[in-house]
């Protein structure tokens, strides 16, 4: 058992800690299952490299928690975790290192997935994704932080790249050079959402910020999800960056770096009729771009990392965020051969 981390725990709960386990498998945080009687928790470490203002999560996770719980409970069809409190009724504990750390509810009987088996799940994604945007369609932006200025801004991690493209690594360098070359070619449709936003075609809602997959909790042994996960990103921003991570994460067969149509249609479908009283004629316009646009954006983050020496996400291998960054660029790639089918299907959902 970590004994730092049982340490912490303890500052959770007055109960017996029978056991301390890794949980998931995040790139940002370390995150630990506490197992004690009568109920298991989840205890996080938060990176504050990342996150150099975690006080500022904790404060946007109270405002999404009051306002759903305010919710009619029959129309909430999602548990989002509760935060638990420290014996100071804290949300949040510092230890002697400073390392931050906070405890939420763990949603029993439930399970991740990294991997879509059928259309059934990929229909339950994107009506999740949209019922969690549905539900914070009513409140007001102003009164979430934003906890990573610059997060899904496209045209600030190229800026970002611009400063260091330049940096010399001695190994790969066909690769190297074959991310080079697609991020110069892709440059010019860096601004599309961005510039929308700002001709007022496209408005700020409440994003979750990091809807992969296995964010999704699925009730074990069913198709059915029931809960949303890994809230720290949760800010506003544009849903569109929200709905394309999403078939990003989904819709890549990564062995073979293509695109699967078929799903990326039944999570659009199941998403755009939870959301089809909110979405206006330009949000449907701009489904496209972004579903394009977002592994453009990892690739050229991972590559970006990459570069500076691996600083960010959590590496095994010191090339392993060169691999990643060519997988979402070769992905990118696969969707624009099917741009024409994308954007015919997203018509006829209006």
């Amino acid at each position: 058992m970590n004994k730092q981390a049982q340490e912490v725990a303890e500052q959770f709960t007055k109960a017996v800690i029978e056991d301390i386990t890794p949980l998931g498998n995040g790139l940002i945080n370390d995150t630990f299952l506490v197992k004690s009687k009568p109920s298991a928790f989840v205890l996080q470490r938060i990176n504050t490299q990342v996150f150099p203002q975690p006080k500022l999560i904790m404060e946007n996770l109270g405002e999404l928690n009051r306002h759903i719980q305010n919710k009619n409970k029959a129309v909430v069809k999602l548990t989002i975790p509760r935060i638990l409190k420290t014996s100071t009724e804290k949300s949040y504990f510092i230890d002697n290192q400073n390392n931050f750390w906070r405890a939420l509810e763990f949603v029993s009987n439930t399970e991740s997935i990294e991997l879509l088996t059928s259309e059934k799940q990929a229909e339950q994604v994107g009506y999740s994704l949209a019922h969690f945007h549905h539900l914070l369609s009513d409140i007001e932006t102003a009164l979430f932080h934003d906890t990573l200025p610059g997060f899904h801004i496209t045209p600030s991690y190229f800026q970002q790249y611009q400063l260091i493209e330049n940096i010399e690594k001695p190994e790969n360098q066909k690769k190297i050079q074959q991310c080079k070359d697609f991020i110069a070619k892709f440059a010019v449709k860096i601004d599309v959402l961005e510039k929308a936003k700002q001709q007022g075609l496209l408005v700020e809602r409440i994003t979750h910020g990091d809807p992969k997959l296995n964010n999704f909790l699925f009730t074990k042994n069913t198709e059915e999800i029931i809960s949303l996960i890994d809230l720290d990103t949760v800010k506003p921003g544009l849903v569109h960056y929200d709905i394309a991570d999403c078939i990003r994460s989904c819709c890549h067969n990564t062995a073979l770096n293509t695109f699967d149509l078929k799903l990326c249609k039944v999570i659009l479908s199941s998403y755009l009729k939870e959301m089809a009283d909110v979405f206006t004629h330009s949000d449907y316009d701009y489904l496209y771009p972004a579903i394009e646009l977002i592994p453009f954006e990892l690739g050229l983050r991972f590559f970006t990392d990459y570069l500076l020496g691996n600083q960010y996400f959590k590496v095994e291998t010191s090339e392993q965020n060169l691999d990643r960054a060519y997988s979402q660029f070769q992905l990118c790639k696969a969707i624009q051969k099917q741009e024409t089918e994308i954007r015919l299907f997203i018509s006829t959902l209006l």
